[in-house]
């Protein structure tokens, strides 16, 4: 008999709401190992699942636990095993590519600089890394904060729409990361996007309901 992987990430009873909308009363998941997507129109809360699950943004009632670290009990610890960066954050338009890296590396004790290396010739950003973020296409600053992401070595990577803006190349290349990362056994990615991720296969696909 085969065991199921134990889940990485275990959300209980997640409440949030905003001002004019109620997005989440009760959600709980189980977030194994490999990719797990989050799908759902405009406005459904992907992005603000994604905040949630990073501990970047408080929710009303609930409880987050990334291999056992409660978020209520040591948000800094638990923050060291989650990666998340908003793509559409201007908080590190000033420095440039290398720097942004260097400031994620020391928050990673698994952080990977060879496979680093290995993501920046991938996605082509081996011209840009000396510039300010602030010169780059928004393609680019996204190739940024991905290779940031899949370097990290963090047991939860949270990807906001990983595929915007990219070129067909680099969609190819992510995707072949990204189904290397699928038999992942100990890390877990979750994707929020419109749709699935080509053909790669999923722990679990947890459909957001469209709000009105």
């Amino acid at each position: 008999m085969t065991l199921s992987p134990a889940p990485v990430l275990q959300v209980q009873g997640l409440r949030f709401s905003y001002p004019q909308c109620a997005l989440f009363s009760d959600f709980s998941a189980c977030i194994s190992p490999g990719v797990t997507l989050i799908r759902g129109g405009d406005g459904c809360g992907k992005t603000t699942l994604l905040r949630l699950l990073a501990g970047e943004l408080p929710a009303a009632t609930g409880q987050l636990q990334i291999n056992g670290i409660r978020l209520a009990d040591a948000a800094l610890a638990y923050q060291q095993q989650v990666f998340w960066a908003d793509p559409r954050s201007e908080a590190f338009e000033q420095i440039s590519a290398l720097a942004y890296f260097e400031s994620v590396r020391p928050r990673y004790t698994g952080f990977d600089d060879v496979l680093l290396d290995h993501l920046i010739d991938g996605l082509s950003l081996a011209p840009f890394l000396e510039k300010p973020l602030f010169m780059l296409s928004t393609g680019s600053k996204r190739k940024v904060w991905l290779a940031a992401a899949l370097a990290s070595g963090a047991a939860v990577t949270l990807l906001d729409e990983p595929f915007a803006a990219l070129d067909k190349s680099s969609i190819r290349f992510l995707l072949e990361l990204l189904e290397d990362a699928s038999t992942h056994p100990t890390r877990a990615w979750v994707i929020a996007a419109y749709e699935a991720p080509g053909h790669v296969p999923l722990a679990l696909d947890i459909e957001l309901p469209d709000r009105d």
